[in-house]
């Protein structure tokens, strides 16, 4: 049985199907594209084709990581509940552009092109995100200038407890 139930522990799995082969998958939403990344907690007694077999459905739609269960939930913070976050954080990064004068459909393209562009670069380059930060923004420039308001607005923080909650909330499921 291959279980998708947020926070429901292998277990947990184990004690309502005793003498089936658990594992709990926790796929995002990247895997309607081909684009996603699912990770897999694998329960007791599982042989190595069974393993197979779920590391190939689940590779059919992106990346797969294999992980000791506890971490799941943390996966499931950032992996799972990150694209929602990131669909915030491009909407009002758009808005911004819409703000500044851009009509809609541009500012969303040109948000949209910037992020997966900033992606690319990154995987690419094997770059921190705080060295790209550092590579763009020139003292007293328009990069540091709003750097320096998504500070003041708390944003790393607010991020950060957001991933915190979604991972709290998992184990609480559970």
């Amino acid at each position: 049985m291959i279980s998708v139930l947020a926070g429901v522990s292998l277990a947990r799995l184990q004690a309502a199907f005793p003498g089936w082969r658990v594992v709990r998958a926790v796929p995002n939403t990247p895997c309607l594209v081909r684009a996603g990344i699912t990770g897999l907690a694998w329960g007791e007694q599982l042989s190595d084709g069974q393993r197979h077999c779920v590391r190939e459905l689940f590779g059919r739609v992106g990346q797969v990581l294999e992980l000791p269960e506890p971490q799941l939930d943390g996966l499931l913070a950032l992996a799972s509940s990150g694209p929602a976050l990131m669909a915030v954080v491009i909407e009002a990064l758009a808005d911004g552009g819409v703000a500044a004068g851009l009509p809609r459909a541009l500012a969303q393209q040109l948000a949209l092109a910037m992020t997966g562009g900033t992606v690319a670069l990154l995987e690419q380059k094997g770059l921190h995100p705080g060295q790209l930060k550092d590579m763009v923004s020139s003292p007293a420039g328009t990069t540091i200038t709003a750097l320096r308001q998504l500070e003041r607005g708390a944003v790393r923080s607010a991020l950060i407890e957001a991933v915190l909650a979604a991972a709290e909330r998992s184990r609480a499921l559970g």
